[in-house]
């Protein structure tokens, strides 16, 4: 039987009260999953450390902020990084979009409601494992960036995107992109921006509005993205992605001025998700918008910068309860 236990893989449960997620434990021990239950804090950050388990579900209660701080030390560790983290949150508690807003800031990888189905549970692991799969992979593609870069700050950490690759994965699994399209679209995510490393800080950091050289320059960083990109083996997944998702569905949009289905499928969802992860943080021009206020931003944008097709999926991967709220109709 002990034999037996260590090759099952293990599901940690973190709650705030003994059993209150008891039901997950017989679907997730039918699926082979070992399942063990423990408290927030430093008892659930012990446990990742010690047990290595395949997936965290962090269960949010009363004390949201509790949730929140297992969700970051938990991605703060870089040995946790091909370990998913889902919150799950019970609309009874608190308000959905507190949850959805703080779980993509705290890099969960996705956010479940109650009450889900049994199968419903076990896809999103097992679409959570397959992202972070991606993302452990992506740990040689970082090296060798790194070292053909030399001493270049890369501004960001594959760690630091991982939040919003999450999104983006969920986004591109709602659009019913298939495993081999959702996994570029991961990497495109966690990719997307490394054409910055060619811009001066100076302009990256500019508090007020660019002049038309420095826009100019900062409009290059796609290109210089793709461009890196391409040393990489699997680039042919997602080198395109980097180099047109700052592509408008409008045609306004650059390097290249595409417009509509003339931009891949995989920039279409990054540039959506690049654009809500900014305006969700504060940026050297403007502080950071409210969740709401950044998704009535989003679909406001329907039909310009945004596929219209997308918007309504987005939303709903965002919160469940926000389309009804927000009267969103797909276009």
């Amino acid at each position: 039987m002990l034999a037996e236990e260590r090759t099952r893989r293990l599901i940690l449960v973190v709650e705030d009260e003994p059993g209150r997620h008891s039901r997950l434990t017989p679907p997730l021990e039918r699926a082979g999953y070992d399942v063990r239950a423990v408290g927030h804090g430093n008892a659930a950050i012990s446990a990742v450390v010690v047990r290595h388990p395949e997936a965290v579900l962090v269960g949010v209660g009363p004390a949201a902020g509790d949730a929140r701080d297992v969700c970051r030390r938990i991605r703060a560790d870089p040995a946790n990084e091909a370990v998913p983290v889902i919150v799950l949150t019970d609309p009874h508690d608190r308000d959905g979009f507190d949850e959805a807003a703080w779980g993509i800031d705290a890099g969960a990888d996705d956010i479940l409601e109650l009450p889900f189905a049994d199968d419903h549970l076990l896809a999103t692991i097992e679409d959570a494992l397959e992202m972070r799969r991606a993302i452990a992979d992506l740990a040689a593609v970082d090296a060798a960036t790194a070292a053909s870069l030399g001493d270049a700050d890369l501004h960001d950490t594959p760690e630091a995107w991982a939040g919003m690759a999450g999104l983006a994965h969920r986004l591109a699994t709602r659009a019913g992109l298939d495993a081999s399209d959702t996994k570029g679209v991961v990497f495109g995510a966690l990719m997307h921006d490394i054409g910055n490393v060619g811009v001066d800080d100076t302009i990256l950091q500019k508090p007020g509005p660019l002049t038309h050289d420095e826009a100019a320059a900062m409009r290059r960083h796609p290109v210089i993205g793709e461009n890196i990109c391409r040393s990489f083996p699997s680039s042919r997944d997602f080198a395109s992605i980097v180099r047109h998702h700052h592509e408008r569905w409008d045609g306004f949009g650059y390097p290249d001025r595409l417009r509509a289905d003339a931009i891949p499928v995989g920039a279409r969802i990054v540039g959506l998700v690049d654009a809500f992860d900014a305006m969700l943080h504060d940026r050297p021009y403007r502080a950071a918008l409210e969740l709401e206020s950044a998704l009535l931003e989003i679909i406001g944008e329907s039909g310009r910068q945004f596929d219209p097709d997308l918007v309504p999926l987005f939303v709903e991967v965002v919160d469940p309860a926000v389309r009804a709220r927000l009267r969103v109709r797909r276009a």
